[in-house]
């Protein structure tokens, strides 16, 4: 990370750039009542500063960057008439549409959590670029094509002049992240806010977009407004912190002093669910946990089993219990052909050589950057990819040499939980629709009013209530899709689950009750998992043995703990130093 220079001391109002006071939004529909999404949340952004707003999803923190910003809906979202938005002491409330183009995204800029679908799919990111300082800065055509090839050199983009006509989808997740921070530092703004602009990237892009952004921060002169669930990278990035719950402030003040000594039980929450080495082998604190007890030592280290396993769908597992490896991958390697009507290319090397055992009821951590391999190899597994060469030994067999039908027998054996429940759970299905077709498919249950029985001990058993089963996926919040992905993963009592970034989405307390969920099923049912993910911490916790992959090969495996303690290969090391960490002298939980 960039070293930041130290800001001047605030001396006066003045050197406030941006003032909110008393924001107060409601979101307001024909059929329903009000529901209040902000409710009297006042902070400064100092000039030349870093302020972070801090909180889950549904906290308020990005309803109050769309306030700021004029972009909250004007049907349905109305703030209040005592709230004030002051920018370098102009109110921002009561501008014009003809007043916000000429301050929005030249003085102040956004950059949005997802880039790809900020980015226009169809237009060159060049042409975009270079529209925005059409607009903006009223210049001609070949001079904003050549500000636009500028700015991608900025911010780190390689061969700017041949990725200036590049489109969005030719860009890896990082590169486009870059794009959109360069359309936002496009017209000089001095205001920048950053809307989750990290999420779901790997741990060294992760490190590099910081980097980035703190280095423009500082170039430029700018103050930045950065959103986040993640308190790690506020530790790293920001002057001050602003913790947000349920659309209050629940804390505020300068980083060194919250994470020091946070006074809010919900701050002190926040900075204990995350995994880390003192809570191995130990259950994850949640929101509710803290809420509730506010002291570890009312924290239960394992919670009651409440459904035994005989409730749920279970099938004849070969030699369950007996010792040694349940699975057993030789030699794996996935190529993936690369021909096109004009030319052909080099085929593409996505696996090559990866070995490694899955004990009974134990966990294999997967960890890579994106295009690692991970992923690939899960699906190789499950024969949702074609393996090129290798075998696969389930309980002996392998499953890569079976015909269609023979492996039909195994796929009940064999399950997968994606990182996307908005993806993966079909949106015209109602739970129970969902969590039955595959018992359907799979012949268990002797009817309909058994596979409901078994669909509620389901979703009892992943902590969601008997009335879900008749809603739909749009109903439920990230966290509860994934326990719904969980479940339909569990619906043929499987022996080994692949876990695809199951976790690399949610905030820290939703991600905090699922992984402890995972724990408490692999217990009950006695699961192996291949857990793959880029989070290097939630991989250490909730892992046995690791892998770490790149550019499709393991370049070190071994036990966890050793591996994360000692790491010898300098993939792995440089992996390990990308991740944030949350710097906090003498917290007392």
């Amino acid at each position: 990370m960039a070293t930041r220079r130290t800001p001047p001391p605030i001396a006066t109002i003045s050197d406030n750039l941006l003032e909110v006071k008393n924001l107060t939004v409601d979101f307001i529909s024909a059929s329903k009542a009000p529901v209040r999404a902000v409710e009297s949340v006042s902070f400064v952004i100092p000039r030349e500063r870093t302020v972070a707003l801090v909180g889950e999803s549904g906290s308020g923190k990005s309803v109050s960057a769309l306030a700021i910003m004029g972009l909250l809906p004007v049907q349905n979202a109305k703030i209040a008439l005592h709230s004030q938005i002051e920018y370098d002491g102009r109110s921002l409330l009561s501008l014009t549409r003809a007043q916000w183009q000429l301050i929005r995204g030249s003085r102040i800029a956004m950059i949005f959590q997802d880039p790809m679908t900020s980015l226009n799919p169809v237009y060159s990111v060049g042409y975009q670029l270079a529209e925005m300082l059409r607009i903006h800065k009223r210049i001609g055509a070949k001079e904003a094509l050549i500000r636009a090839c500028d700015l991608l050199a900025e911010v780190g983009i390689p061969e700017p002049q041949k990725r200036i006509n590049a489109y969005p989808h030719e860009l890896s997740g990082g590169q486009q992240q870059r794009v959109m921070i360069a359309m936002a530092l496009a017209c000089e703004p001095e205001l920048l806010i950053a809307d989750e602009p990290t999420t779901a990237l790997d741990v060294t892009v992760q490190r590099q977009i910081m980097t980035l952004l703190a280095e423009l921060r500082e170039r430029r002169r700018m103050a930045m407004l950065f959103i986040t669930h993640d308190l790690g990278l506020v530790s790293e990035v920001a002057d001050h912190a602003v913790v947000m719950r349920q659309g209050t402030i629940r804390e505020a003040g300068p980083v060194k002093a919250i994470f020091s000594a946070p006074q809010d039980p919900y701050t002190k929450a926040l900075l204990s669910c995350r995994p880390s080495a003192e809570r191995h082998g130990k259950r994850l604190l949640t929101i509710d946990d803290w809420m509730t007890s506010q002291t570890l030592a009312l924290v239960p280290e394992a919670l009651p089993v409440n459904i035994p396993v005989s409730s749920t769908p279970s099938v004849a597992r070969t030699g369950a219990g007996a010792p040694g490896a349940l699975l057993e991958v030789q030699n794996l390697r996935k190529v993936f052909p690369r021909t096109g009507a004009w030319f052909k290319r080099d085929d593409f090397v996505a696996v090559e050589d990866v070995s490694f055992q899955l004990q009974r009821g134990q966990t294999v951590g997967l960890v890579g950057e994106s295009g690692s391999g991970k992923t690939t190899v899960g699906l190789c597994l499950l024969r949702l990819h074609e393996a090129s060469a290798g075998k696969v030994l389930f309980d002996g067999q392998n499953l890569l040499a079976m015909s269609n039908e023979e492996f039909a027998k195994y796929k009940r054996r064999l399950q997968i939980v994606f990182q996307n429940p908005y993806a993966s759970l079909n949106p015209r299905f109602t739970v129970a629709e969902i969590l039955s077709e595959p018992m359907q498919l799979h012949g268990i249950g002797a009817g309909a009013a058994d596979r409901e029985r078994m669909s509620l001990a389901l979703l009892d058993k992943v902590g969601l209530p008997s009335t879900a089963l008749k809603r739909y996926p749009f109903e439920f919040s990230g966290g509860q899709r994934q326990r719904i992905a969980i479940a339909r993963s569990l619906s043929l009592s499987p022996e080994v689950v692949v876990l695809d970034e199951a976790v690399s989405a949610l905030d820290v307390s939703v991600q905090a009750q699922v992984l402890n969920l995972l724990k408490d099923l692999q217990k009950e049912l006695g699961l192996s998992y291949l857990f793959i993910s880029h989070d290097l911490e939630v991989v250490r916790y909730m892992s046995n043995t690791l892998l770490v992959m790149n550019k499709g090969q393991v370049v070190e495996q071994g036990d966890a703990l050793s591996i994360y303690a000692q790491p010898q290969h300098t993939y792995t090391q440089t992996l390990l130093a990308a991740v944030p960490k949350i710097h906090q002298a003498s917290v007392v939980f």
